[in-house]
């Protein structure tokens, strides 16, 4: 894989050659669509350029704009992290460390120049890992972008001990790149995991052979963070016949809920749920499929109580307009299903959000995070140009927008990319507006406002 483009087109050609069993993913009766609640500031109304559009509940608190030197013309802004009092944001060419004790006022602490596509981020103690999807002439900042099949890609691996002065540290090499990684705990401090997930196979790779049915673990020993490896590449089917699983190219998003030791992987043809009680060696639970209206199966969410769990899906890869009036809202969406005491995965309905988008705006169901409700199950997330969605799934056959804000359509690849809440606030990673701040004030979400965390990666979930 090797661009978002790349990534629509292999799985287009992976779901076609899926071969999963479906179990029992389809309800009784045909799931739902989303409606809206959200008071709009302007019903109807579709913002202009720069210009910004929210509901009534939501406020615009800060926007840090790109800076150099990751402000280049494809330095875009990608996923983010959190950690005390200070946020983590990847881009193409880097990383920025944001000190957020103040959400009104952000302010760079340092930003570090380390090209390489998509630069994904998490964090945990004094380490900071990129994911790198695009061949390089080695693991090092200053190595470039390799022209041939046979460069570099992987994990990289800084010390952000001195957050004003992060470290490269270590990296370590990855079947098929690493598009995306999730950090999983080990039963000690001292021993992190990394489920890294890539599409594959490339023809020609032999970094990427194929089948590509499998993710890879790398585990880092946090004392001696060079000494991460690859430690296991479990299979992703739940069939155990040769071959069954060669359909599969590989996962897009891994979201681990430790706690229940649970994941749910978003992979390049069907959603599939596992059980990480041994985190080296995950086993597949259920495999659901949705060929009628899931494309590219990008993310997963669990609720707090592991009741359900909402898959996305990227139809045309983050790259296409499917928020307009003529794409069905199914398609492009997120669907939530529900998960039994038995661990059963069964569909019950969809959200997309309710605000036609132009047809040339690039808008889909892309990264999110819960907003810790107790009682509710309540999300964030990003949708490109569709801006950031406030939505409520408690009912999981009727979820609802509560909230949103969104810019006007602009030219290219924008919008937000990573919409997640921490410590009272949402934080977006827009792609080519740098940071947004928003503040949420609706009497469904307000009691979150007095839970506190120490750390967030999204795709690593802890109970609140």
């Amino acid at each position: 894989m090797r661009s978002t483009v790349a990534f629509a087109l292999a799985a287009v050609l992976v779901t076609a050659g899926c071969s999963a069993n479906p179990g029992p993913s389809e309800p009784a009766s045909p799931p739902a669509a989303a409606s809206s609640s959200a008071p709009p500031a302007s019903p109807g109304e579709t913002p202009a350029g720069s210009a910004v559009l929210h509901s009534d509940n939501v406020t615009h608190v800060a926007n840090v704009p790109p800076r150099a030197p990751l402000d280049g013309p494809q330095a875009w802004g990608t996923d983010l992290a959190f950690q005390g009092d200070h946020a983590f944001v990847g881009n193409f060419d880097g990383f920025t460390v944001f000190d957020v004790s103040d959400p009104a006022k952000p302010r760079i602490v340092s930003q570090v120049l380390c090209p390489g596509e998509q630069n994904d981020v998490s964090v945990t103690g004094n380490l900071l890992f990129l994911s790198i999807d695009m061949p390089r002439g080695g693991p090092g900042c200053d190595d470039g972008e390799q022209t041939g099949e046979q460069g570099w890609e992987g994990i990289r691996i800084f010390d952000i001990t001195d957050k004003a002065h992060p470290k490269f540290v270590s990296a370590v090499s990855t079947s098929c790149g690493s598009h995306t990684h999730t950090l999983v705990p080990g039963k000690t401090a001292e021993t992190v995991y990394l489920y890294i997930s890539s599409a594959g196979p490339e023809p020609g790779n032999p970094s990427c052979p194929g089948p590509h049915d499998i993710f890879s673990i790398v585990e880092v020993p946090t004392g001696d963070p060079a000494k991460a490896k690859v430690v296991s590449k479990p299979r992703l089917s739940d069939d155990p016949r040769p071959g069954a699983s060669v359909g599969l190219g590989g996962c897009h998003d891994i979201t681990v809920y430790p706690e229940k030791n649970l994941a749910a992987a978003a992979c390049f043809g069907d959603g599939i749920l596992l059980d990480i009680t041994d985190p080296v060696k995950p086993t597949v639970i259920q495999q659901v499929s949705d060929k009628e209206n899931f494309s590219i199966w990008h993310s997963a969410t669990f609720n707090n109580d592991a009741t359900k769990v909402v898959f996305g899906d990227e139809l045309g890869g983050g790259m296409g307009a499917t928020c307009d009036r003529s794409t069905p809202r199914t398609k492009g969406a997120s669907a939530v299903y529900d998960l039994s005491e038995d661990r059963t995965l069964t569909l019950r309905g969809y959200f997309k959000i309710p605000r036609e988008q132009q047809p040339d705006e690039n808008c889909v169901a892309h990264n999110g995070s819960l907003i810790p409700v107790p009682g509710k199950d309540i999300m964030v997330q990003s949708w490109y140009q569709g801006g950031v969605s406030i939505w409520d799934f408690t009912d999981s056959a009727n979820p609802r927008e509560i909230g949103f804000f969104e810019r006007g359509p602009v030219e290219g690849l924008a919008g937000s990319w990573s919409a997640y809440y921490y410590n009272g606030h949402i934080y977006s990673s827009d792609i080519t507006r740098g940071l947004d701040v928003l503040r949420i004030d609706d009497p469904l979400t307000d009691p979150a406002k007095t839970a506190k965390a120490e750390e967030l990666n999204a795709q690593t979930q802890t109970a609140y």
